[in-house]
């Protein structure tokens, strides 16, 4: 079962206590997987179509839950396999695990076809709702995206100043027909998860979060170790060969004394830290110190290199 799968497994299992709050998410899973039409009576009816089995049986849940009076409300799974829910609390659908699946209710939806969605709370159920109906989440361990796709622009907009009213940054993009309220940044969707009040799914989404983050800040640490050593290393190495030249092409004796000294320490201990090289002179002397006399000596060995090329030619 895919991440998303299992949060809207879990969503599907918890009910809003308040009425208005069941009308807000109905009504989101109307607005974004169903479809109005004329019944057989003169009526309306709606059809709502879910490849998901949770949000199935979630609607039937709310459409029970909501409305005191008798609708009639059926499920079908693909065209040769139908399976009729009656108006009975123990009806479902368990078992039947793929395919899709629609839910059918006759006469007696207006109310929430036209329902206003003013509180925080219902403004919860109505996010939760649309996640249902239309939303996804990618895997955490791979990546982390949060998306819910819109018909129109109005209603990604309308979305998107909903999740707002949550302190989330949600943007909107146009994927072929239609348009995309996704949010990419682990926090937010982890905010989006407690908004919907999935909490079982955001206590697993936060562990695969702090432990990449606990990976990638190891691995942070060990690059940036790894590259300052190599340049440490790269840096002896340039030293020591400078230092090989002028002992080679002039000797120690014609140095000043502090670099005589410099240069003598450094090959005796070429693994040896800046910090190191420094309290084995006498007297003992700094970082800054010891760098600025290396450097001297790297400049007086390129003058020695320079000065023997011009007598070659």
């Amino acid at each position: 079962m895919s991440f998303s799968s299992e949060i809207k497994e879990q969503l599907s299992r918890q009910t809003a206590p308040a009425r208005h709050c069941q009308l807000a998410e109905l009504a989101a899973i109307l607005s974004f997987s169903g479809e109005w039409l004329q019944s057989e009576q003169g009526g309306q009816r709606v059809q709502i179509h879910t490849e998901n089995l949770a949000v199935a049986r979630k609607c039937f849940t709310l459409l029970r839950k909501t409305f005191n009076i008798r609708i009639g409300v059926s499920v079908k799974r693909n065209t040769y396999n139908r399976d009729r829910l009656e108006n009975s609390p123990k009806s479902d659908v368990d078992g039947r695990r793929h395919g899709s699946y629609w839910v059918i209710a006759y006469d007696g939806l207006e109310a929430v076809r036209h329902v206003l969605v003013q509180s925080s709370c219902c403004k919860r159920a109505y996010i939760r709702g649309a996640f249902l109906a239309a939303g996804s989440v990618s895997d955490p361990e791979k990546s982390y995206h949060f998306e819910i796709v819109c018909e129109t622009e109005a209603k990604a907009c309308q979305l998107q100043e909903m999740i707002a009213g949550f302190g989330i940054g949600a943007k909107i993009t146009r994927r072929k027909k239609n348009f995309v309220v996704y949010v990419k940044e682990g926090s937010q969707i982890v905010d989006l998860l407690n908004v919907m009040e999935a909490h079982t799914a955001l206590m697993d989404f936060e562990n695969v979060r702090i432990l990449k983050e606990m990976r990638n800040s190891v691995n942070r640490q060990v690059n940036c170790e790894t590259a300052n050593l190599g340049k440490t290393i790269s840096a002896a190495v340039k030293q020591i060969e400078d230092i090989r030249y002028i002992q080679k092409t002039m000797g120690f004796e014609k140095l000043p004394r502090n670099l005589a000294e410099m240069a003598e320490v450094r090959l005796e201990q070429p693994e040896a830290t800046l910090k190191e090289l420094g309290e084995m002179l006498n007297p003992p002397v700094g970082k800054s110190g010891v760098n600025h006399r290396l450097r001297k000596l790297s400049v007086l060995a390129e003058e020695l290199k320079e000065f023997k090329e011009e007598k070659l030619l």
